[in-house]
Order: C-alpha cells, then sequence, then structure tokens
C-alpha cells in the first residue's frame, strides 16, 4: 500500500511558476513509475509527465514548460511548472504504479489567473 500526499498547488499569473511536491509513504517508493496527471472541470484526467529509472515522458501540452523528478530519499517526486498559462489550470494529481499497483493522490487545485 502506498500513500500520497500532494502540495505546492495555488493561485498564480499567467507566466508564474509553481512547483508540485508528492509524498509518498508505505512502501518500496523507489520501484514504483511516478506520474503527474491533471483534470480540468468537464475534461478527462490527462497524463503530464513520468519518471522512471531516470527516464522522463512528457505531454505534449507541457514539454519545455513543465519538468518531473525524484528524490528516492525522500520519497518524493516534483512537478516544477513554468510559464503557466490559464489552460493549466486543473487539479494536478500524483500517481504511483508498479505493475498491477495503481495509487493516486487526493489531488491539488492550480488555478493560472491574473
Amino acid at each position: 500500500q502506498v500513500q500520497l500526499v500532494e502540495s505546492g498547488g495555488g493561485l498564480v499569473q499567467p507566466g508564474g511558476s509553481l512547483r508540485l511536491s508528492c509524498a509518498a509513504s508505505g512502501s518500496i517508493f523507489s520501484i514504483y513509475v511516478m506520474g503527474w496527471y491533471r483534470q480540468a472541470p468537464g475534461k478527462q484526467r490527462e497524463l503530464l509527465a513520468a519518471i522512471s529509472d531516470g527516464k522522463t515522458n512528457y505531454a505534449d501540452s507541457v514539454k519545455g514548460r513543465f519538468t518531473i523528478s525524484r528524490d528516492n530519499a525522500k520519497n518524493t517526486v516534483y512537478l516544477q511548472m513554468n510559464s503557466l498559462k490559464p489552460e493549466d489550470t486543473a487539479v494536478y494529481y500524483c500517481n504511483a504504479r508498479f505493475r498491477q499497483l495503481d495509487y493516486w493522490g487526493q489531488g491539488t487545485q492550480v488555478t493560472v489567473s491574473s
């Protein structure tokens, strides 16, 4: 069992930056593929970025603006978000996946508005 707790969301102006954190507990963190997703009102949840074995993947919508990283010693995964746009407004979720195991955090709201 893995518990995931996101933090770092909030209100930011267009062009600003935020860093989301996701703290994991309860299992061997390093074995999991960690990902960040988001879900805007009326839209499906979408995968933004994932990291595993040092490799990262990004959705086209955030490539070059968002950076995923992890600190296995701290059981934490991060999402650095730069050049934020109003369309980035959504609830952001952390995900941990290993074989058939799949865990989600409770989400953190990010609002990009002037």
